[in-house]
């Protein structure tokens, strides 16, 4: 009401028989100029935050999962990572789409929305998520620099550390530098996989046989294509992107707010279809050259288990030293990329549930170690191999926390509480947790199945298995628990979403000018 006691003092322009800009005269009006200006430079100004979230689909765990896939099964599961990007897109634009219209970021909604207890437990699983989504891009990116340079891992993972803090100095001169120096890099990696995909000539026919007719032959087929689907929706990308798309100007208008989920919504497809061009072309290297005719015995047995750090070597046996070079290139902008984006994330989680105020550079710095030191460690002690073993860890880790970041988004996405009049329909409502439960089965299931294989097949003795399994039994349990706790909780706050703001502002505007009309016809 402060906005309409000030206008009470002055005198208005309906005074002088002018028409009355009732906005002007509120103090309420935004910013939409949307029809000053064309759509396509609306959408120009919407581009970046599609680019940093696609890299979580193109970070060297997804790099891993692919040549495997290649390896194994030559291009009969390029379906799966069509299907797959199809469902990111939707997973994706939801979490845009909540911080578009309720003008907060998934971490301040779930900080809002539940107990201490059940909040500091999200919080938590949330810093593992960032730190086991690091884990594959340190130890890529320093693979990269071993391949390139000829440094030792562990050296590799402290340059990666202090290459990503400084490229998130780029902060100081706003987001939007950031965004194009990541884009720069998606595009960087995505020329590398072109050119060995010209190299090794895959059959275009059956490339794409792949893409558009399912298969899944093979005893390994089913498992690989859980991996490939399971490394795709990464739980720190959906409190990512719900922040990032808050460092545009969305005007509280239904057509702002309509038309900035629009552009999010192509702004991501353009992103995640450069994404899966690359996925494709990766998975066809693989699997052109693992199923070359005149692969040595050593390199076949090396396509058997292939992995980030062998198939450099694998690369350079076949295709000679430039195409190794090319590779490498593309690894290093992979993992240096999504370490920003990783790093980007771990700041909005700690802002958004702890509320914590700190400088940038001071969070970068506190995030960026506490995810380091296990890919250090590791690689200092293990070497490549056990860096290698860590990053398969690490996928574990993030199939094990999803639920825990895609059931809130998709509780708020679907809650009039938190959307107010932009809730989605029943048939959008029901669509996104069908296939919500889809991918969290999908990674449950992939969990579970390596935790099992474990037991099975680990050269522990007998009573140690016992004490493994007595310990893993209660575990999973109060993991289901929480599940179908965050599944069917009722939500209790309730928030005020940008078009319900208007609609108030427009109340309160037409108070204004009704105040404003009476006091001139009493004069």
């Amino acid at each position: 009401m402060k906005h309409v006691l000030e206008v009470n003092k002055t005198e208005t322009p309906a005074a002088s028989g002018k028409d009355v800009d009732i906005e002007a005269i509120a103090g309420l009006r935004g910013d939409d100029h949307s029809g000053q200006e064309p759509a396509w430079r609306r959408f120009l100004r919407h581009v970046g935050p599609g680019f940093m979230v696609s890299l979580a689909y193109l970070d060297p765990g997804n790099l891993e999962t692919d040549l495997q896939a290649g390896a194994n099964h030559r291009y009969e599961l390029l379906w799966v990572i069509l299907i797959g990007l199809v469902f990111a897109l939707i997973i994706q634009s939801l979490s845009a789409n909540l911080g578009v219209v309720t003008g907060r970021h998934l971490a301040e909604l779930c900080k809002s929305e539940y107990p201490v207890w059940v909040k500091i437990c999200l919080w938590l699983l949330a810093e593992v998520a960032v730190i086991a989504a690091d884990i594959p891009e340190v130890i890529g990116t320093a693979f990269a620099f071993n391949l390139l340079f000829n440094i030792p891992v562990w050296i590799g993972v402290l340059i990666a550390g202090a290459s990503t803090l400084l490229l998130l100095g780029l902060q100081r001169y706003g987001v939007r530098k950031l965004e194009f120096v990541v884009a720069l890099l998606v595009f960087v990696m995505a020329a590398c996989f072109f050119v060995e995909m010209s190299i090794v000539k895959p059959p275009a026919k059956e490339v794409l046989k792949g893409m558009f007719i399912p298969k899944l032959n093979g005893s390994s087929a089913t498992a690989d294509a859980i991996a490939l689907l399971g490394a795709l929706v990464m739980p720190h990308n959906l409190f990512l992107h719900s922040a990032l798309v808050l460092s545009r100007s969305t005007p509280a208008s239904v057509k702002g707010m309509n038309d900035a989920c629009r552009f999010f919504l192509f702004e991501s497809g353009i992103a995640l279809f450069v994404a899966l061009l690359v996925n494709i072309a990766i998975i066809s290297v693989s699997g052109t050259v693992c199923n070359a005719g005149n692969l040595s015995p050593e390199d076949a047995t090396k396509c058997g288990d292939l992995t980030l750090d062998s198939s450099s070597f694998l690369l350079k046996n076949v295709l000679g030293r430039s195409s190794a070079i090319v590779y490498g290139v593309a690894l290093l902008a992979s993992g240096q990329s999504s370490s920003i984006t990783g790093t980007y994330a771990g700041q909005y989680i700690m802002q958004g549930f702890l509320d914590i105020k700190m400088k940038k550079w001071v969070r970068n710095l506190m995030t960026r170690s506490i995810a380091i030191v296990p890919s250090l460690v590791v690689s200092i002690i293990g070497g490549s191999s056990g860096a290698g073993r860590l990053i398969i860890i690490a996928s574990m880790i993030l199939s094990f926390e999803l639920p825990f970041a895609l059931i809130p988004l998709l509780k708020f996405s679907s809650s009039s509480n938190k959307m107010g009049q932009c809730n989605n329909s029943i048939y959008i409502v029901g669509f996104s947790w069908t296939l919500g439960f889809i991918i969290i089965g999908i990674n449950v299931y992939f969990l579970s199945s390596k935790l099992v294989g474990w037991i099975l097949h680990n050269s522990l003795p007998i009573y140690a298995n016992i004490l493994v399994s007595i310990t893993l039994f209660p575990l999973m349990l109060l993991y289901v628990a929480a599940v179908i706790y965050l599944t069917f909780r009722k939500d209790t706050a309730k928030f005020v979403s940008r078009r319900e703001l208007q609609d108030i502002n427009d109340t309160e505007k037409a108070k204004v000018a009704n105040q404003d009309g009476s006091e001139d016809n009493s004069q």
